[in-house]
């Protein structure tokens, strides 16, 4: 029945099902592995090790936060290791679904068929959200199954915190690269574009916390996802919504322009 009505969304998630496959093992591997580096390396000795280097390069790279449970899961979890992988799958799924697809003329039955173009790019966006989806959430059950298993102290609300933020900053920005696909028609633009704002994004909280610029962090997405350090304080009511933004923003644009480019199909 999902399939008759939305034949896009499920012929795009029936593609991925493998790509989804690999990637939430690769992610499950690499989340419990990191965490369960913490009994041994986390705690004091790691915050002496951490004290012991230049400060601005400690604070720039997050490493002052893993004396903590919570500063460690957030420095090599959910502010470095999955960010860094979700956002190279997001973006890159992004920028194909539709440029991708468009150069390629795989877009040209959806086009041709009984379907508007709003149809097409909102189908195939819900696409790149539940793939998105599923692999956060698996993210989010391995880290909290470790760090129930480590005795770590770390509720299960602030970690579902940290990955709806989390969720929603790899979401904006492949929704962004699919806007920018589906504004262009050129897959290179898409992904060179949304990888250099996502890049631009990071070393602006990083600058920012260094050189203490707090106008650096009021615009970088990064900022918004993580200054509030949702492993230790919970829901960021007004990060939340700025990072919501984004993806709502990039998908109206993308509306507006698809329907009203020539595709090249």
């Amino acid at each position: 029945m999902a399939a008759k009505r939305m034949p896009v969304l499920a012929g795009v998630l029936r593609e991925q099902r493998r790509q989804v496959a690999v990637w939430c093992l690769t992610l499950a591997s690499l989340s419990a592995m990191y965490i369960s580096f913490y009994p041994s390396m986390g705690g004091t000795g790691m915050q002496d090790l951490v004290d012991n280097m230049p400060e601005q390069l400690s604070t720039a790279l997050g490493y002052d936060r893993l004396g903590t449970a919570a500063g460690w899961l957030t420095s090599t979890i959910y502010a470095f290791v999955v960010p860094v992988l979700l956002l190279v799958f997001a973006i890159a799924t992004g920028s194909r679904l539709i440029a991708g697809d468009e150069e390629s003329g795989d877009l040209e039955l959806e086009a041709a068929a009984p379907l508007s173009r709003r149809q097409i790019l909102i189908q195939r966006l819900l696409a790149l959200w539940l793939a998105t989806l599923t692999l956060v959430v698996t993210v989010t059950l391995v880290s909290y199954a470790l760090v129930l298993a480590l005795d770590m102290g770390i509720s299960v609300g602030n970690i579902i915190a940290a990955s709806t933020g989390l969720l929603l900053l790899v979401i904006g920005m492949g929704t962004v690269a699919l806007a920018v696909g589906a504004v262009t028609g050129r897959r290179a633009i898409a992904l060179g574009a949304t990888a250099g704002l996502a890049v631009l994004a990071y070393v602006l909280d990083a600058l920012g916390r260094v050189a203490q610029a707090s106008w650096m962090n009021a615009i970088s997405p990064f900022s918004w996802y993580l200054e509030h350090e949702p492993l230790t304080n919970g829901f960021d009511l007004r990060g939340i919504v700025l990072l919501a933004a984004v993806p709502i923003v990039a998908t109206a644009g993308a509306l507006f322009q698809f329907n009203r480019r020539d595709l090249m199909v």
